[in-house]
């Protein structure tokens, strides 16, 4: 019979018999005419393909194999995969008539063998009562592949991608038939994976004849892959490394795809991290970021992996590399997809470019954000790109957070005795003279001590001390260039803190709810160093904190419900400026003049994406009743601490604090120390993040270390 016809017969019988039918002998002398893909191959009734809109079919679990119908059920979804890769491989010969006649026989080889594994798990699914045909089956493979335009696209797509991820799921299902004492099956899915290692070696062979000389086979596997289609069909469930290594793959292809995510369906949310969005606001394109904020920003770009669900998607300039991501992945975190930027920017001529997408989250709306995803505005079938106005610039200034907390507390006469007073709120000035007034009012008030910050400044910048009697030259110089064009400064008195704090909210169109409260660490400057969380951090301040009232009767209990009614407050307020997202509060204890200790619920709002946010879901990741701590380091400090660079105290970290999981049936961090960035890319700038079951012992590294705190 003649390859050609066997093939037809194959792809556009409508009995399962004839597509299953195989000839003793088959020759190869005229391959034909190429033909087109049909919408679908000939099928029998109860086989053809459900619609796209019907519901997913249930993939039955390792615990459900001891019900025998759960049996059948797995085996008829094998069974229809099977006979899609054997449909589809007649489709190959049939579209390909001129491919080499090596490269034919061998598919025609594989068409058989599918054909078998097709009549095996009919057979078996019979035993348990199913009959090939009584459940909806899927045409996704049918779908993915049948418009394959050369042979490559056949080894990628089909080899490469579903026949690879067999690898997994027979090794994995195999155990699980084998658990439950159905030796039969298990031996039947031992027998067809080693054929699938055969099927993936012999698409491995054609893959690096055709591709290009200079591609690694992971550049040119992921580079001939066509949307839907992507690395992360051609895993299944725990990666088989065995498997892939008698196949024949690269410990680099293996590694790479341990580590690649992309969604196999649910569409997307885009996380971007724009950490110094208020420059841009405040100094539009005149904004030029020091050395060190743009190292940030390159070191730090992949934090946004913590915020988002498994397959959402993370821009960014550069990859982490895959043994860094692999230890994240030991340490029970989800991966999403990266996509790397070209030149800061989406490239147009991507497959990212035209895909489908559910929400965009930059680490904080402003014009930056904006114009990085204005290539992406028609592709949003979730919330609308334009998620920053004029109107919301105003929430990223020290001045609206300042009026916000002095129309708070004017509701909250009762309680002056442990929240601040009105005059240590402080207010805007938008002139020097004003600055200079209220600076006067402060002194007259008794705070000799004064704070200046514009309005839009960066966390720990943009700000200036007045300790000095007389305000000086310079100073004012300041002040004069800080209100110029408009902008405005917030001066206030000067309050010795003893404990800061973050609230954490999630702002939506009913409102905004607390997720969760850390503890705050700054310098001396106001710089951000470090949060912590207790357990049930998302119920209720931690008690060492609400320790510091615990002279004032009640007001320990009562914080959280002071918190509650500032986000409700605070909800209410944005909700009319069209704002929605993450947004942090942060917050302190401080001792008056007169030694009382009081709370200043409000010193700063962001309208954006916090580390306390961060930290808030990175604490998602651990066992109840642990602690955590989330720190950014600088390489200067380090060195100083006497370790050569990132990845000397990275292993450093790994030996002395190695993560310890626990938790069923998921696992979670017990304690430990986990690097967020990685070390081996990293210019300036390290995340960590501790976990432990006390307090005492969070940041043991750098309470420790000398050289690290100072």
């Amino acid at each position: 019979m003649e390859l050609r016809a066997f093939a037809e017969q194959v792809l556009f019988a409508e009995t399962l018999e004839m597509k299953l039918w195989c000839p003793d002998s088959i020759t190869d002398e005229n391959p034909g005419s190429p033909v087109s893909a049909p919408p679908m191959p000939g099928r029998p009734k109860e086989l053809h393909f459900k619609s796209q809109s019907s519901s997913k079919s249930e993939f039955p679990a390792l615990h459900q194999l001891e019900d025998e119908k759960a049996r059948g059920r797995l085996l008829h979804f094998f069974a229809n995969h099977e006979l899609l890769a054997t449909e589809l491989m007649a489709l190959v010969l049939l579209r390909f008539p001129d491919a080499p006649a090596a490269f034919r026989r061998g598919v025609c080889q594989t068409l058989k063998d599918e054909q078998e594994h097709t009549r095996w798990y009919s057979e078996r699914m019979r035993a348990c009562g199913i009959h090939f045909g009584d459940l909806p089956v899927s045409g996704y493979f049918w779908r993915a592949i049948s418009g394959m335009e050369n042979p490559m696209d056949y080894v990628a797509g089909l080899s490469l991608t579903f026949e690879q991820a067999n690898l997994d799921y027979c090794r994995h299902f195999a155990r699980g038939f084998h658990a439950v004492g159905d030796t039969e099956t298990s031996g039947l899915l031992d027998r067809i994976y080693k054929d699938e290692i055969a099927h993936v070696a012999y698409g491995l062979k054609w893959f690096r004849r055709w591709k290009k000389p200079d591609e690694s086979d992971w550049e040119a596997f992921c580079q001939q892959l066509k949307y839907p289609l992507s690395p992360s069909r051609a895993k299944g469930i725990s990666l088989n490394v065995e498997g892939r290594r008698a196949a024949g793959l690269e410990a680099r292809f293996i590694d790479e795809l341990n580590v690649f995510g992309q969604s196999k369906g649910r569409t997307p949310d885009v996380f971007y991290f724009n950490p110094f969005a208020e420059g841009r606001i405040s100094q539009g394109n005149r904004f030029n970021p020091v050395k060190q904020q743009a190292a940030m920003v390159r070191d730090l770009a992949n934090l946004p992996q913590f915020l988002c669900r498994k397959e959402d998607v993370v821009l960014l300039e550069r990859r982490p590399g895959a043994p860094f991501l692999a230890g994240l992945k030991e340490a029970t975190f989800d991966l999403p997809e990266f996509v790397e930027l070209k030149q800061g920017r989406i490239d147009p001529q991507s497959s990212f470019a035209t895909r489908k997408l559910n929400h965009l989250r930059p680490w904080a709306w402003g014009p930056d954000s904006l114009e990085l995803f204005e290539p992406l505005r028609g592709n949003v079938g979730g919330e609308s790109i334009g998620c920053f106005t004029p109107e919301l610039a105003k929430l990223y200034s020290k001045a609206w957070s300042a009026e916000f907390l002095r129309a708070a507390l004017a509701d909250r006469k009762g309680d002056v005795h442990w929240l601040c007073p009105p005059e240590d709120v402080g207010g805007a000035a938008y002139s020097l003279e004003e600055a200079l007034e209220r600076v006067a009012k402060i002194r007259a008030e008794g705070h000799h001590r004064v704070v200046i910050k514009e309005s839009y400044g960066l966390a720990g910048n943009n700000a200036i001390r007045l300790w000095e009697p007389e305000v000086l030259e310079n100073q004012r110089r300041w002040i004069a260039s800080a209100v110029t064009d408009g902008r405005s400064v917030v001066v206030e008195p000067w309050l010795e803190r003893i404990a800061d704090l973050s609230i954490q909210l999630q702002v939506t169109d009913g409102g905004a709810r607390i997720c969760g409260y850390t503890g705050l660490i700054n310098d001396q400057r106001g710089q951000f160093l470090a949060n912590w969380a207790s357990p049930n951090h998302e119920r209720r301040l931690a008690s060492r904190l609400a320790a510091h009232f615990s002279g004032h009767g009640d007001v320990p209990g009562r914080l959280h419900g002071l918190f509650e009614e500032i986000a409700e407050r605070l909800g209410a307020a944005m909700r009319p400026l069209g704002f929605v997202g993450a947004c942090g509060v942060d917050a302190f204890v401080y001792r008056a003049a007169d030694g009382q200790v009081r709370l200043k619920p409000v010193v700063e709002i962001n309208p954006r994406y916090t580390m306390g946010r961060l930290t808030v879901e990175l604490m998602k990741r651990t066992c109840p009743g642990s602690w955590g701590q989330f720190t950014i380091l600088q390489g200067a400090t380090l060195k100083r601490a006497g370790f050569a660079g990132f990845p000397e105290f990275a292993a450093h970290c790994r030996q002395r604090y190695p993560v310890q999981l626990g938790g069923m049936p998921a696992a979670r961090i017990r304690s430990g120390m986990v690097i967020l960035n990685d070390p081996n890319q990293a210019e300036m700038w390290l995340a960590i993040f501790q976990v432990s079951r006390s307090f005492q012992e969070l940041g043991t590294e750098l309470s420790q270390n000398p050289g690290i705190t100072n």
